[in-house]
Parts: C-alpha cells; structure tokens; sequence
C-alpha cells in the first residue's frame, strides 16, 4: 500500500465499524464549563486561564455546572522536546501539570486539546498522528479530564491544510464496469446506493462519504454510497471480479477500493494509479467467494469514516492504557466525516460543523460572532443542522456539538445571546462558554442568560433527550428531519424531561418581528416526542397544567391543550416548561 504507514494497520473492517460501541462508556450529559478559543485565540495564557478559574468561582458558576475548564490551540511549544508535547515556556511557563493543580484545588477540571494530523490547526508541529501512546501518557500525568481533538493535517482525508491528494484514501476510483465469472456488468445496470454517486458518461463517480464539513448537505439519510451488483451464482464458489476503473486524487474521485460480497470485505487497498480519472483500466484479478443465488457485490469506499473514526479511536484506546481517569473525549472533525453515525463508538461528543466563528478575541478584543451567515459561522447555521441531529444523540451515545456559546462577542445582542443559550440547552449541546469572564458581573445581562438555571437544567436533564423539532412555519412535510437553511420562519421545538415534564422553545429565526403565533397541542407533541416522553399517558390525560416562562419566571395553570407563544420579537424566543396536573 502506498502513503503513509497505517496505525495498527488502519483496519477497524466493517465487522468493527459496525459495533455499537467500541468502548464501555458511562452515560455522561452533555460537558460544561469554559474553552479558551473563542476569548483568546492562541493567545490564551496561563495568567488569563487562572483569572478565568478565578471568575468561575466568583460568579458561581461552578455550582451550575460548569466545571471544565480547556486550554484549546496555541498553548504548546510549536515543536516536541524529546518527542514529546510541551507548554509554550512563554504563555505557560509553571507547565501543564501545575495547570492542573491550579484548576483542581479550585475544584474545577481540567481540560486540553491536540489534533489527529501531525500539527495543530495553529500550524505548531505537535499533532498527535504517531504520538498517540507518549502523548495520553503525558495527558495523563498532568492529570487531565477533558480532551477535545481537532482534525487539521490528517494524514488519511483531506482535512483542513492537509494535502488535497489525501482525497485519493476518501474516495473509489470512477468504475465503468466489473466483470465477475468471464461475464461483465455495467455500472449503469448497478444500483446507487445513498445520495452520493452518480452515473456519468457510462461510469460511476463520487463513490464514497459527503463531506459534512459545510452546512450544505443534510445529516439525515444515508450520507454514503456504494455501487452495488445483483450477481446469480449456481453454486457455491470461489471466484475471482476485475474492476475496470480509473483512478484520482480530487473530491469525489479517488484510488482507495474497497470490495464486498454481503458483509464480507475481499478488496480494501489502493489500486494502481492511472492516467487520469478518464483513463480507464481492468485490475488485477480479485478473489472472492460467492453463495449459491443472488449476492450483493459492494464496490464502495467508507475509508473517509474508517479511517477518521480509528484514530480517534486510537487516542481513547491509549488514554484508557495511560490510566484510570475519568476523561471527557470531545471529537472535533468539525462533521466533515459523518460522525453522528460513529461518534458514539469512541467519543462523548462530536462537532457537526466547522467553527461557529472565525473572528476570535484577544485580550482585550471580544471577538465577532453572527446571528446567521451563508457558511458555519453564524448561530443558526449551526442550529439549522443540529436541530435534526436528535436521533442520533442521547445518554449512552453522546451529543452532537454545534461548537462553542458564543454569548458575549460582538455582532450579536442581547436578545440573539438569550436564543443562543436556549437552543443550546434544549438541544442537549455541551455548553462551553466562550468569553472573558472578567466582563461579567452577577446580575448583569451577560450572566442572567449564562446562569439561567431554568434553561441549564434542561441541558442537564437526567432523561437525556435531545429536543425535537415538531413545527416549524416553513412548508416542509416532517420537521424533524429537513434539512431548513431559510431563516424567515419559527420553530417549536419540544424536549421530553425525567420528572415527566415537557420543554417547549418557540424560536423566530428570522431578523424580523413575527405575529404568526403558532401553536402545538399535547397530541402533536405526544405523537413527535412518542417514547421518549416519561409519564406519557399522565401528560396526556392532565386537566391542568402548570406553566412556566423560563426568562420571566412567570408561572400560572392553564386547562387549554394548545401552547401558543405570542408575538416573537426578532431574533427572539419563548422557552416554556409544562407540567401536567393530576
């Protein structure tokens, strides 16, 4: 095989990809506390980290749960020493241990961040690739609890400032035809899994995962595809498939194939480069096994999935070698791989779209954020796509993670960072604060809508039951599952709670007033949240439930079976909690 030398091979094979879990992990609800980025940039230093620890315990923010604190990009020497990772001398000059100590006898955890490429997304030439046993031996002597790993220079995908041709790994080469038993199929009479190949002058190209990494595609669905043969055999044999294909190294054509009958793989290497990704060639003879009548022939690629997922794997493998810590696993592929449907075999959480700002702060400077946007840097680019990831979350999983609160940054109100806070919670997102904490004071708008305690608690509900989108003003046939990139509309969004209460979040995306004043009754919430929704039947049959507005705090009994939010301002929400009155 050609390029780099894989990790163990870099065979986790369908049989393993396909496990539930690749680890025994604890139900854990969603992590909380504050990163370093979005405040500082590279620029965070051990004196700003200890004033952060400092402002935590001040504000009380540690007894809401917020207990995590994440030295992210930037902290390290931008080369190892002994091959191994070390603190910038300059910004950290007591060490990563010492760190440590300071966050724990403050009775905070600490967390701290690295890549699966061979440099950090910063450039600094300390990723992780071919570190992965020293560096979670070293994590672990400096006591960490929290990892959160970037996915920048990776060597197999053609990650962020990776090399382009690494797509040659994520892709099948364009295949015109295979030939099984002397008699030959084409492309064109195969079926098309997924919605990502396509049939192009006579061959099939695109034969692989969609890149997630964009807000353009949807998570739901089959986000892979495969060229799959119905092929008769007589008997049962052993016989040989040549594939007639032409290799690339671009986005959607590629070198890296992959063959199976059924569930069983006979082919997962490189082919031989060709000319072009029109110059078509016949492959060398493959064996394969085919069962008396119909076989399923997979000509597919899913190394873009396979390859990421065991790296990450790898890390969460050795940290569990390295020691007995209890460490939270955030995976940062930024979705590019698809991991809602792999994040849960290693991680707690896994982000699902590139950074939700890229105009971070400084000391000093807070930074600029957006309500939306055409790419992922805007709140509700990152809500519109989370907000239909629900069924892939949960406790024993993990959470999808629309990146970190941007609450407090410039380019956003006050009202904008109210509705930001709440989706977060009702979408059971891990809450990492963003901004620097020395500009909060208790009582003051910024912490009001950061200690909302009413809107934590949904966040944090044992139930662990990512909300559910079961209305939205905007013409589409299931709400909970369409992808919606248009923001002039208003959601309902209901989330199912231990105690046997429902949340319900009226948000208005839209930068306008809106009078709509959409309502949901207990039917339609029932039948969206099904069962999910603990003491279904006693929320279904309550004369009376108590409400209450979780920003005003009022609270008042209703005997209606319709929940309405009134006029929403602009950018505005309505987050209610309902419980049912025996």
């Amino acid at each position: 095989m050609n390029g780099p030398a894989p990790i163990n091979d870099r065979r986790l094979r369908f049989d393993s990809f396909a496990e539930d879990n690749l680890f025994t992990k604890k139900p854990r609800l969603p992590a909380m506390g504050w990163n370093s980025w979005n405040a500082f940039g590279s620029g965070n230093t051990e004196e700003l980290t200890k004033a952060m620890v400092l402002k935590l315990k001040e504000l009380e923010l540690d007894k809401l749960g917020f207990k995590y604190v994440v030295l992210d990009d930037g902290c390290y020497h931008p080369e190892r020493v002994n091959g191994h990772l070390q603190a910038d001398n300059i910004k950290f000059p007591s060490g990563f241990k010492a760190m440590a100590d300071f966050v724990h006898e403050n009775g905070l955890k600490f967390g701290m961040y690295n890549d699966i490429g061979t440099r950090l997304c910063s450039g600094a030439g300390v990723g992780i690739y071919g570190f992965e046993k020293t560096d979670c031996e070293d994590y672990i002597k400096w006591d960490i609890d929290f990892i959160k790993v970037d996915n920048c220079y990776y060597m197999w995908d053609n990650a962020t400032f990776a090399d382009p041709e690494n797509a040659k790994y994520s892709y099948a080469p364009n295949i015109k035809r295979i030939e099984v038993d002397g008699i030959t199929y084409d492309a064109e009479d195969a079926e098309i899994t997924g919605t990502r190949a396509e049939i192009i002058d006579g061959y099939a190209t695109y034969i692989g995962t969609f890149d997630g990494t964009a807000p353009d595609h949807s998570p739901v669905g089959l986000r892979s595809s495969e060229l799959v043969f119905q092929i008769r055999s007589d008997e049962d044999k052993k016989t040989d498939i040549k594939i007639t294909y032409a290799s690339g190294a671009s986005e959607g054509v590629g070198q890296w194939l992959q063959v199976a009958v059924g569930e069983n793989i006979f082919y997962d290497a490189l082919l031989a480069p060709t000319e072009s990704p029109e110059a078509f060639t016949i492959s060398p003879a493959i064996p394969i096994d085919l069962s008396k009548g119909i076989n399923k022939i997979r000509i597919m690629n899913h190394r873009r999935q396979e390859n990421t997922l065991h790296s990450y794997a790898e890390i969460r493998h050795e940290l569990e070698n390295a020691g007995d810590r209890d460490i939270v696993f955030s995976i940062c592929e930024w979705g590019k791989t698809q991991p809602q449907n792999w994040g849960h075999k290693a991680g707690d959480s896994w982000r699902i779209l590139n950074d939700i700002t890229f105009q971070v702060g400084s000391d000093g400077d807070h930074g600029t954020a957006a309500w939306e946007g055409d790419y992922t840097t805007a709140i509700t680019s990152q809500y519109n796509k989370a907000v239909i990831m629900d069924e892939f979350a949960g406790l024993g999983k993990g959470w999808n993670d629309p990146d970190m609160l941007v609450i407090g940054m410039d380019g956003i109100d006050e009202t904008m960072c109210r509705s930001h806070m709440a989706m977060w919670c009702m979408l059971n997102s891990p809450l990492m604060l963003g901004l620097d904490l020395r500009r909060v004071t208790k009582g003051d708008s910024l912490y009001n809508i950061i200690a909302n305690k009413d809107l934590i608690a949904l966040n944090q509900d044992a139930l662990g039951v990512q909300a559910k989108r079961i209305f939205t003003t905007y013409n589409c046939a299931e709400p909970d599952k369409e992808y919606i990139r248009d923001n002039n509309r208003i959601d309902i969004l209901a989330k199912p709670l231990a105690n046997g209460d429902i949340a319900l979040g009226f948000f208005n995306l839209s930068k306008e007033r809106k009078a709509d004043d959409p309502a949901v009754s207990v039917e339609t919430i029932l039948n969206a949240t099904g069962a999910k929704t603990a003491g279904k039947e006693l929320f279904a049959n309550a004369k009376e439930y108590r409400i209450k507005d979780l920003f005003t705090q009022e609270e008042y009994t209703s005997g209606s079976r319709e929940f309405k939010a009134g006029i929403l301002e602009a950018c505005d929400c309505k987050v209610i909690r309902i419980t049912p009155l025996s």
